[in-house]
């Protein structure tokens, strides 16, 4: 069902017709300003303040961090980080560009399939697209590079993102995805699914006793490409 056929069905439901022409434009013009509310000061640092406060929260809400110098370096920082769990050297990667170019036939411990998620998966490998400091949280939209399904099904999710993609606030993060999509063949629009992800799925709904793993991975690991010279101190 598209879009207008939905908003109309609403309309009839609630028996009023189309918006006037200035409350319209009034609307459209809001959702166009993306206006801006209160940013916490904590996330307005400078870079390097940055990326330390956005891996305090990854840590803090049970996730894990390792820096790397270059995309050169991850396959190892995998393999030492699947080692250490005592995890298979396998997992399904995203097929995004960055990833599969990787040398990972240099690497022949690791097995790696690049797909979609799939429920009997342990790990996974997805891209990240953003990182907010102020509260150690993921940025990822749904897109063919970035299956969804891959921050869901495994028990294990292992995250690449740039250091040059972290972010202090949730409203820079939302104006990098409108400066990347506004050039798309998509025409703009957002993508279908944007998950925000900080740390674990967990949950204490049960006798308030917080179990790790309720709704997606068990850990959440990020390797952290140091690519943006401003972030090291």
């Amino acid at each position: 069902m598209s879009k207008e056929a939905i908003l109309g069905a609403i309309r009839r439901g609630l028996k009023r017709g189309p918006l006037p022409a200035d409350q319209r434009a009034m609307l459209e013009g809001r959702l166009a300003s993306h206006p801006r509310h209160l940013i916490p000061a904590r996330s307005q640092v400078s870079r390097p303040e940055q990326i330390a406060l956005f891996i305090r929260n990854v840590e803090k809400e049970f996730g894990s961090v390792v820096r790397l110098p270059n995309f050169a370096a991850i396959p190892q920082a995998v393999a030492d980080y699947l080692a250490a769990q005592n995890l298979p050297a396998r997992f399904a990667m995203a097929p995004h560009p960055e990833l599969k170019r990787i040398k990972w036939a240099d690497h022949p411990m690791l097995e790696i399939e690049t797909r979609q998620g799939q429920a009997s998966d342990l790990v996974s490998l997805q891209h990240g697209f953003a990182g907010v400091a102020e509260t150690g949280t993921l940025m990822l939209p749904s897109d063919p590079g970035r299956p969804t399904t891959l921050n869901l099904l495994p028990d294990t999710e292992m995250v690449v993102l740039r250091a040059s993609r972290v972010v202090g606030a949730y409203e820079d993060a939302w104006d990098l995805l409108r400066e990347e999509r506004k050039d798309k063949l998509t025409g703009g629009f957002m993508p279908r699914n944007i998950m925000w992800v900080t740390g674990p799925s967990r949950s204490a709904d049960i006798e308030q006793t917080l179990e790790l793993g309720a709704h997606g991975p068990r850990q959440l690991h990020i390797l952290l490409v140091d690519d943006d010279p401003a972030a090291k101190a």
